[in-house]
């Protein structure tokens, strides 16, 4: 064989792997852009209810250091960032504190647990309001983290010059009780059905997008029951709802995945640029922005069957949106706005604190969201209705 034939099959393996490197860093950077912006979206099934204790400060205040994230679950309001957690409570007082360094912190919650994690390091902590229940470095470097209602919940890491992808689930006592490697491809996300049985694993391919179907996770099985490609496009999130059905919210479409990998699209908005979007239970809220034209655009919202409940024209800047229920809340530059699910706006109670300056927003209930910045988290109240 000649050196020039040498050469030739070396670049033909090279191109592919850098070109699968370059789609990797562009999906998290992409990824990392709307995840900020849609901070503290984290809301499973049936986590509201109207039994949640109303929030009685008008401000809470963290000491968890930079790059803060916010989730809440039951009356209680947990943060995260470089210098570890604390939890709240409905009355600010405060329930726990764990101090830890991260890099990129980053928060979720489901059920009445939180998890934590440092997306290019090593650290994962799982913890209620007041306990921590799973606390341990992990081999390799998080890519991504899921909890999911039950307290069991996945890591993905990469390990190796060769980014091997690493899927761990771990039970709710934080026991690790299965694993998948990938050999080609990068690894972005997993998410745990409800029932702990099913388990579903975003990863790029170089032809775009796949979504890997396992069934009877306890099981040793380490090749998917089903696969679902999108062929060309970049899949963000996927969502496992109730019926153990998965969303999978792409940057030009909405998918539906039943549980034996079959798909439909949902809604397509190739001529929109997906700026931002928030969930919760069967319902879904977009902003899409014309390409090209400023803050141009429309906030639309669904239910996760397709059904459009409404769309508006909204050509202002959207710094962060939150779903709860079926209420939607959207941060602007110069303060908060309440929506319903058919984008019907409430104004915002004439007492509540100003959220100008307010860097993200998380939805508590229907009339109560809290505003967040670098230094403080102040309460916003719909006003209510008489």
């Amino acid at each position: 064989m000649s050196g020039e034939d040498t050469n030739r099959k070396k670049s033909n393996f090279i191109r592919p792997v850098i070109l699968l490197v370059v789609i990797a860093i562009v999906a998290i950077i992409v990824i990392s852009l709307i995840s900020a912006y849609n901070a503290g979206n984290f809301h499973p099934p049936g986590l509201f209810s109207r039994g949640v204790a109303e929030i009685s400060v008008d401000e809470f205040n963290f000491d968890v250091g930079r790059d803060r994230m916010f989730a809440h679950t039951e009356g209680f309001t947990a943060a995260v960032g470089t210098l570890g957690i604390n939890v709240f409570d409905s009355n600010g007082n405060e329930t726990l504190r764990d101090p830890f360094r991260m890099s990129r912190p980053t928060l979720g919650n489901a059920g009445n647990r939180f998890i934590a994690y440092d997306i290019g390091g090593s650290s994962i902590r799982v913890f209620s309001s007041s306990q921590i229940i799973s606390s341990f470095d992990i081999e390799g470097v998080i890519v991504s983290a899921s909890l999911n209602q039950n307290g069991w919940f996945t890591v993905v890491t990469h390990e190796g010059g060769n980014n091997r992808g690493i899927v761990t689930t771990y039970n709710n006592h934080g026991t690790a009780v299965h694993w998948v490697s990938f050999g080609t491809g990068f690894v972005l996300s997993a998410e745990l059905s409800h029932d702990n049985q099913s388990l579903a694993i975003l990863n790029l391919a170089e032809t775009g997008s796949r979504i890997n179907f396992y069934h009877g996770i306890d099981t040793d099985k380490h090749e998917p029951d089903y696969i679902f490609d999108v062929y060309g496009g970049l899949i963000i999130d996927i969502i496992y709802l109730p019926n153990n059905e998965v969303l999978a919210i792409s940057m030009d479409s909405l998918f539906l995945i039943e549980n034996d990998g079959r798909g439909k699209m949902l809604y397509s908005f190739a001529d929109k640029h997906l700026s931002g979007y928030a969930h919760d239970k069967d319902f879904i809220a977009l902003h899409l922005n014309d390409y090209g034209v400023g803050n141009q655009g429309r906030l639309i919202t669904f239910l996760t069957d397709g059904t459009n409940l409404g769309e508006i024209i909204f050509n202002r800047e959207i710094v962060s949106m939150s779903a709860t229920g079926r209420t939607l809340v959207v941060l602007k530059s110069d303060g908060v706005l309440f929506f319903d699910e058919e984008l019907e706006e409430f104004p915002i109670s004439t007492d509540s604190f100003s959220a100008a300056g307010a860097s993200r927003v998380l939805a508590i209930s229907e009339d109560v969201a809290i505003a967040t910045s670098e230094n403080s988290a102040v309460v916003v109240r719909r006003e209510k209705e008489s």
